[in-house]
């Protein structure tokens, strides 16, 4: 009789090498006749995280292209195994390491160029945030990679040929494998017109359809795989000219047959789900988690028919944690000049805080944090009036010298400034629109202030870490300096805004036109507050465009912080939140769901 414990020993022994290896756990790797086996590795939304290391935060982190490179090596030490190494954009803005080497250290080779190369991706799609590093470096990156970059339905105004190479073949082993890289056609929504000038996005859906038919026409490929910078997004019926929101890769999967995986990304969310396409064909949808902290992996199992050709036999989706491999320490040596050369930059000192600065106080009302990017922007431009938001959601300056990794804490993003011509009834509507995506309608003491997240019980959602989740994205909720004004939150959203005056204490008039402070994502139509609040058309934005910076808001901040030395940040306490007793209460218990776990 075998003992209990010898069970009880071998069940942990799997279950442990499952969870060391858990490529063994694909069905696919049972040899049938010969059968082709292909594993496709996905990488996406990296955001410059290069190194196990957060150049912002000077940490250590769990999840890096160096966790990766470890990954790919194991995978492909198996000469049975064939490996495809895929990206799905967004890899050159995050981290400090983009932003030193998209605009620092131009002279030098570009390290993400180096460090893709290095690890001999095969091809990968460009990003919104790879298209506003600038067409000096996407343009360049584009020669400097040894592999395709992919983007099917980015054309040139005059000529309507793609910008970049709308889709590759991979042969392993004779298996012929086409992938087609779409981009999130939203771009202009989001970014200055310099950054993609001459150049058009086209609508996913009618690019898809259109090079699925020439794919299988020309290439005659034995399975293709979409790689989309898109999100999966809502599960939406079939319309003959449908306008299709920011993420689209889920109506693709089901009305463009052809597809056998789809790799999605943009949205920052793991999936691995199959839909049913119109021709009741399996599709996969697959995504790993942003920052390289998983994978998303596709098995292909191949067999030849009689006729020599190959059928797709077998395919399932699987998500790896990056963090159980250790980073390559070939990978690491390799780039640890370039690694250092960022301490370096993001070392340096700026200037000097009297006192700290918290980005979560701006999710409650005037906060030193929000407002110091507020005085900053209207210094810059003379504006009237400036609209910002916390961009970061919770992120610490402490008292004492401030260094350039600060100003990544203070803003995160490669924004431009713009100065825009809004009039007062605008600017009232711009208001209505962002608060009511910020705050919820409380009825009592006891009701929440922000709008959070809630299951169909109208229970708050919790994250991984247990903190309540906000419904809207933080970085869309504006405020205002220049003027005075109350929120009243006791009024449902669309009737809380009460302007009083400006606050050099003149009137303001809501039939007067002001000259306004935003960021280039938002004077672009980004968030829609121009355009569903201000009821703008987005046709006529660049209408109202009075001045664009030359420099980015990061570098403006900077270099004020630089010239002024020693700073001592303050709310401008212009507006309050009313009820004032139910808003404080709400406010103090909110701060705890939200950050007290992280």
């Amino acid at each position: 009789m075998i003992p209990d414990k010898f069970f009880i020993s071998l069940i942990l022994y799997l279950s442990i090498c499952l969870t060391i290896s858990p490529f063994y756990a694909f069905s696919d790797e049972k040899d049938e006749n010969q059968d082709i086996h292909v594993r496709i590795i996905t990488t996406a939304d990296i955001h410059a995280t290069v190194f196990p290391y957060d150049f912002t935060e000077n940490k250590q982190i769990d999840g890096s292209m160096a966790h990766v490179k470890a990954l790919v090596d194991e995978q492909r030490a198996d000469p049975k195994k064939h490996i495809i190494l895929l990206d799905n954009g967004d890899i050159l803005q995050g981290q400090p390491t983009g932003y030193y080497y998209n605009r620092v250290a131009t002279k030098q080779e570009h390290l993400i160029a180096r460090a893709m190369n290095y690890m001999e991706y095969d091809a990968a799609t460009v990003g919104n945030h790879d298209i506003e590093a600038g067409p000096e470096v996407y343009k360049s990156l584009t020669e400097k990679f040894d592999f395709p970059w992919l983007a099917a339905n980015i054309n040139h105004t005059k000529t309507g040929n793609p910008l970049f190479e709308p889709y590759t073949i991979i042969e392993k082993e004779g298996v012929k494998i086409a992938v087609l890289g779409l981009i999130t056609p939203s771009v202009p929504n989001w970014l200055p017109e310099k950054l993609w000038k001459n150049l058009e996005f086209e609508d996913m859906y009618k690019t898809a359809k259109h090079y699925i038919s020439h794919i299988k026409e020309n290439e005659n490929p034995d399975a293709i795989v979409g790689l989309f910078h898109s999100g999966a997004g809502p599960d939406l019926e079939y319309e003959p000219n449908r306008e299709l929101p920011e993420n689209a890769a889920r109506y693709i999967a089901k009305y463009v047959p052809g597809f056998d995986i789809i790799f999605t990304a943009h949205e920052h969310q793991q999936r691995n789900e199959t839909i049913i396409n119109r021709d009741n064909e399996k599709v996969n949808l697959i995504a790993g988690l942003p920052y390289a902290q998983s994978v998303a992996i596709a098995g292909l199992r191949f067999s030849k028919n009689i006729d020599g050709k190959f059928h797709l036999k077998h395919k399932e989706g699987q998500i790896l944690n990056t963090e159980t491999f250790k980073p390559s320490k070939d990978f690491l040596t390799t780039f640890e000049n370039e690694k250092n050369a960022v301490l370096e930059y993001v070392n340096q000192p700026l200037g000097y805080f009297e006192k700290g600065l918290f980005s979560g106080n701006g999710l409650f009302g005037n906060a030193a944090f929000t407002d110091f990017i507020h005085r900053i922007q209207m210094k810059a431009t003379s504006a009237d009036i400036s609209f910002a938001a916390p961009l970061s959601f919770n992120r610490r300056i402490d008292t004492g010298r401030v260094n350039m990794s600060d100003m990544f804490k203070l803003y995160p993003y490669e924004n431009y400034l713009y100065v825009i011509e809004l009039t007062g009834e605008e600017i009232k509507d711009y208001l209505e629109y962002s608060y009511g995506l910020w705050f919820d309608t409380m009825e009592g003491k006891d009701d929440n202030l922000l709008l959070l997240r809630k299951d169909e019980n109208g229970n708050p959602i919790h994250n991984k870490n247990g903190n309540v989740r906000l419904r809207n994205s933080f970085y869309n909720f504006d405020s205002a300096l220049g003027i005075e004004y109350v929120v009243d939150v006791s009024k449902p959203a669309g009737q809380r805004i009460s302007i009083k005056r400006m606050n050099n204490g003149e009137t303001f008039r809501v039939d007067k036109t002001y000259k306004v402070a935003v960021n280039s994502y938002r004077g672009s139509g980004g968030g829609e507050h121009l355009t569903k609040g201000a009821g703008i058309k987005h046709s006529k934005l660049e209408d109202r465009i009075v001045s664009v910076s030359e420099k980015e808001m990061r570098a403006i901040l900077a270099d004020y912080i630089k010239e002024k030395q020693q700073l001592a940040p303050k709310k401008a306490n212009n507006w309050e939140v009313i009820p004032e007793s139910w808003v404080k209460k709400s406010a103090d218990r909110e701060k705890e769901m939200l950050f007290q776990k992280d």
